[in-house]
């Protein structure tokens, strides 16, 4: 097995979190959530025990404004700072009468489990509103840290709800956590509720995946869970279902010192980087199917005979094929995509004579229609999506990573074909995309500028030869803001919006002609922004 180039010493970044006092004066050590939760490195002073402490006592003062009394769901991944966060958390909840349920053996709990926990309680519970933390920085490496809240809904928290807690921790943050209850923890882990999170996710998957069909087809799959919760998920669903599962790697530590690099050295659990996966690539001859998920297994990566798949090709697959088998579904339902995912979906979506609800980037936009049961499945680009149960319920509302790579193995059960031939499929009726992501320098001014963009300064231009269709600055789905430009003709578009936490912009391009044609897309939208963002 490859190792990763970069090795972590775990001794000193926990050691890092529970010294290192942040300066919240320091705008880069302050509390910031963005769209997966608040984020940082305790080497840095930006994930450390004064941030986690605050951010829980600011989710407690939150869970009182809005009401909630029934039970907060707490799981985390096996991060090397997820373990200590984990412990001030509870600290902090239990002190102050939270009703905190956690895995009974203390071990870690993914995030779709959460999700579902929350939405089962909600659904029995009419006078009581659970909600839910995760400890996990997802598939950043090994010496991150992350936490994120998802409320009542299940799904991430909402920009005004993360806001709130975000502006509260930096009050606490800045008065030194005065206000901040916390108890000893061997009596906060008295007081917590034991509750089993995946024999109650497990037992419940054949409601959202035809498990019977996968069993039956003897189809034999390969799993690497990168040293994630995904293990014992895994685990407890080849014992319950008798599926043919083979575990390629167990190992959990906290250096994550079994990864391969990633394309840049660093490690990095990214079940979408075929680096990160090569372990697993090694041996797609050996399964039908192989799945990896990263340590929250809020991601899929899908793995046949052809590779790796794009994350964006197998989601066309996956809502091909639900609306194509789920007859339990409404005709009325819609599909959610971000605005930067590929237009083949769309055209699956209007082929299967669906509605696209096309949203800015980020999972928390597909949220509501999850919970509501208008949105049939939400996916986004970066390989994290969730769907309804089998019958028009919501099933997660977060990012589910397990129940991706099952429908993978339930398409190809059902259909005979693996998800890269049901893709060759797709692309003989509507088009082959070429499809590019990149980087470009980006000032201060500049960003700012994105935000003034506007659809009349590209007002009767040509793109890559081709008259102009659309010009958008908010999503047409939900019409919120996308932080940036999305520019679309018939055979072809880009989008470009600003990084949140370096001096870049993202370059998002897709033709349905030909790699030069998208050259020439990337080429002539670097030429349109270096205007606009001077002109704007």
């Amino acid at each position: 097995m490859v190792e990763g180039e970069t090795a972590i010493s775990v001794e000193a970044v926990v050691r890092a979190f529970h010294e290192v006092r942040p300066h919240p004066e320091k705008v880069e050590q302050r509390v910031s959530f963005g769209t997966s939760g608040h984020r940082g490195s305790s080497l840095v002073g930006s994930f450390n025990a004064s941030h986690i402490s605050a951010i829980a006592q600011s989710v407690v003062d939150y869970r009182q404004k809005a009401g909630y009394s029934g039970p907060l769901f707490l799981g985390h991944d096996t991060h090397a700072l997820s373990q200590p966060a984990w412990e001030i958390t509870l600290e902090v909840l239990i002190a102050n009468g939270v009703d905190v349920c956690v895995d009974g053996q203390e071990g870690v709990v993914a995030t779709p489990l959460v999700s579902r926990a929350i939405l089962q309680f909600n659904a029995e519970h009419d006078s009581q509103r659970a909600d839910g933390l995760i400890i996990t920085p997802s598939h950043n490496p090994p010496e991150d840290g992350g936490i994120k809240y998802n409320p009542a809904h299940g799904g991430p928290a909402e920009g005004e709800v993360t806001a709130w807690i975000e502006r509260q921790a930096n009050v606490y943050l800045t008065q030194d956590l005065q206000g901040v209850k916390r108890i000893p923890l061997a009596k906060a882990r008295e007081r917590a509720r034991p509750y089993d999170f995946v024999e109650t996710y497990v037992a419940g998957l054949d409601q959202v995946v035809d498990m019977t069909a996968i069993a039956a087809s003897g189809l034999k799959l390969g799993v690497d869970p990168m040293g994630g919760t995904a293990l014992p998920i895994w685990q407890a669903i080849a014992e319950r279902y008798s599926l043919d599962v083979s575990i390629v790697n167990d190992q959990q530590s906290p250096d994550f010192a079994f990864m391969p690099p990633d394309h840049d050295g660093k490690i990095r659990m990214d079940c979408s980087s075929t680096a990160a996966m090569v372990n697993l690539l090694a041996m797609k001859n050996d399964f039908d199917l192989a799945f990896g998920n990263d340590p929250d297994a809020d991601r899929h990566g899908i793995v046949d005979a052809n590779g790796l798949m794009n994350p964006n090709h197998f989601l066309a697959v996956a809502i091909d094929y639900l609306l194509a088998h789920r007859d339990g579904w409404s005709a009325e339902l819609q599909v959610g995509k971000t605005l930067v995912s590929s237009a083949i979906i769309d055209r699956v979506v209007v082929g299967r004579k669906r509605a696209i609800y096309e949203v800015p980037v980020g999972f928390k936009w597909f949220v509501e229609g999850l919970y509501q049961g208008w949105l049939a499945f939400g996916g986004e680009e970066s390989a994290g999506a969730s769907f309804l149960t089998q019958d028009g319920r919501p099933w997660s509302t977060d990012k589910d990573g397990i129940i991706l790579c099952l429908l993978a193995a339930e398409s190809m059960a059902v259909t005979g074909k693996s998800p890269s031939q049901a893709y060759q499929v797709l692309t003989q009726r509507y088009g082959i995309p070429f499809y590019q992501r990149l980087d470009a320098p980006c000032s201060a001014e500049q960003k700012a500028a994105f935000k003034r963009l506007s659809s009349d300064l590209f007002e009767g231009a040509t793109l890559a030869g081709d008259a102009i269709e659309d010009i958008l600055v908010a999503a047409p789905g939900n019409h919120a803001p996308i932080g940036g430009v999305k520019v679309v003709t018939a055979r072809g578009w880009f989008a470009a919006r600003p990084s949140g936490t370096e001096y870049l912009y993202k370059i998002y391009a897709e033709s349905f002609v030909s790699e030069q044609h998208l050259k020439t897309l990337v080429d002539e939208a670097q030429r349109f922004l270096d205007q606009a963002l001077t002109t704007s």
